[in-house]
């Protein structure tokens, strides 16, 4: 295996990326072929006829794709970027350790070109790292700081024809903007200008671990920004060098919420934000609902001012911030009067926020959700069931059908039917439907008008053309 070169090296070299469409590879793939490196991949999604669109768009900006058998790779001078989780029996990886390719995981490359820039913006937690990425990074843009914007999701303000999945913002080297992960302890390789530290809650990893990860994360930042609302990440403030706190509840927040001002609406809100360094106050508009919002734009505000942006600079630019596809995503109004929305919601945080946000407004729910794998839902199984079952009321109903699964040898004998028996147990009302066209069956068939149909669930975009063919079937 080669050394890792210096970054004038590195990007003199091709590069490619085995699972090139995923949702961290992506945007990785576009930084890396915008600072001028020959990208090529591969995608198994590709080669099985998933979201054809999408691959489609990547060959017409002029990245090479082959089949996932191997005969991409052809010189040791390329690099191999693939997920630690990539099995070592995937043709590109075993061609690669034949030729002795520099392997590099998505973190990895990731971590270079944050490092490398004149200053790193990281946004941490266990949810809503995506919005407040998109979010900050849209700030950043309308203030003319040129930034280079990694994100996990499609951030609207940035769709184009020819990039219709704008998961990255290739500018300058001089900010990142990114989000950055713990659920494989890649956060450790961020060494940030300014951190942000969203929540801390129950995920892929125990508590006793994500305290650690993310303590350490805010002792290398330089400035931390903290969320004073989320009783994990203040206790963490100890380890912080110099902080900006942010919260809508938390009284003595540095940027916040003047008490009352908040209206909200079922798809956007207001309200007055403080700054309480000097006590301004900002009239702030959001076409994004929920509580949850409200704090991620707090936080991009907050991590902003901390770049050198004015409070009220920061607000102004979130009046135009359209949002990202799945997060909270209106996909219509049937002309029955049955609302379908296309959310990631995967976690227990992530789907109650979307789950309370349904819920601030009339009509039953709907939940439909696809777990994003069989090991996550084993991990946290127990707490999804207890979210569904607390946040929605008897009148609602959740259908879950089998994890998404690509191929791989992960262990599948505990799915979602023991989710559907624990929500069950706690008092909800839920259904197992092993397949998702019987799902949507099952929808069609009890969808009634006043209905709010979420689609939930991560790391399968063709989540989002079930959610739309819903839409047409329910007339």
């Amino acid at each position: 295996m080669q050394e890792i070169p210096t970054t004038e090296e590195l990007f003199a070299r091709p590069f490619y990326f085995c699972g090139i469409g995923g949702s961290g590879m992506l945007p990785l793939a576009q930084i890396v072929k915008g600072r001028g490196a020959d990208v090529a991949g591969s995608d198994r999604s590709r080669d099985q006829g998933r979201t054809p669109g999408k691959f489609a768009a990547l060959e017409a900006q002029g990245f090479a794709l082959h089949p996932q058998d191997g005969s991409g790779i052809v010189s040791d001078r390329q690099i191999l970027v693939a997920s630690a989780a990539v099995e070592d029996t995937v043709p590109e990886i075993v061609r690669a350790a034949e030729l002795g390719c520099l392997r590099m995981s998505r973190a990895q490359l990731n971590s270079i070109l944050f490092n490398t820039a004149g200053a790193g913006l990281a946004v941490a937690g266990t949810s809503g790292k995506s919005t407040v990425t998109g979010m900050l990074g849209w700030i950043m843009h309308a203030a003319g700081r040129n930034p280079t914007v990694m994100n996990g999701a499609v951030m609207k303000n940035f769709v184009s024809a020819e990039r219709p999945n704008a998961s990255a913002l290739v500018g300058g080297q001089s900010i990142y903007v990114s989000e950055v992960d713990e659920s494989d302890g890649s956060i450790a390789l961020y060494r940030p200008a300014i951190g942000v530290l969203l929540n801390v809650s129950l995920d892929h990893k125990g508590m006793d671990e994500l305290r650690q990860l993310f303590g350490d994360f805010l002792a290398r930042s330089r400035i931390a920004v903290i969320n004073a609302d989320n009783a994990e990440a203040l206790a963490l403030l100890p380890r912080a060098n110099e902080v900006i706190t942010f919260g809508i509840a938390q009284e003595k927040a540095q940027i916040g919420v003047v008490s009352g001002s908040v209206a909200e609406g079922p798809i956007r809100q207001a309200a007055l934000v403080i700054d309480r360094h000097d006590g301004s106050e900002h009239a702030l508009t959001l076409h994004m609902p929920g509580r949850h919002n409200l704090s991620n734009a707090l936080a991009a505000i907050a991590a902003a001012a901390a770049a050198g942006v004015p409070v009220s600079a920061a607000v102004a630019a979130l009046a135009d911030f359209r949002g990202l596809a799945r997060r909270f995503d209106l996909v219509g109004i049937s002309a029955a009067g049955i609302t379908v929305i296309d959310d990631f919601g995967h976690n227990p945080e992530k789907c109650a926020a979307t789950l309370r946000t349904l819920k601030a407004h009339e009509g039953r729910v709907i939940a439909f959700f696809q777990p994003h794998g069989y090991g996550p839902l084993r991990q946290m199984g127990a707490e999804l069931a207890e979210t569904f079952a607390r946040e929605l009321g008897p009148d609602d109903r959740t259908i879950l059908c089998d994890p998404v699964y690509f191929g791989g040898t992960v262990d599948r004998s505990e799915g979602s039917e023991r989710i559907v028996r624990l929500i069950e147990d706690a008092g909800g009302q839920a259904e197992y439907i092993p397949t998702r066209k019987a799902c949507g069956d099952r929808i069609a068939c009890i969808a009634r008008p006043g209905d709010r149909v979420v689609i939930m669930g991560a790391r399968d975009d063709t989540l989002s053309g079930f959610a739309r063919d819903l839409l047409e079937r329910l007339g």
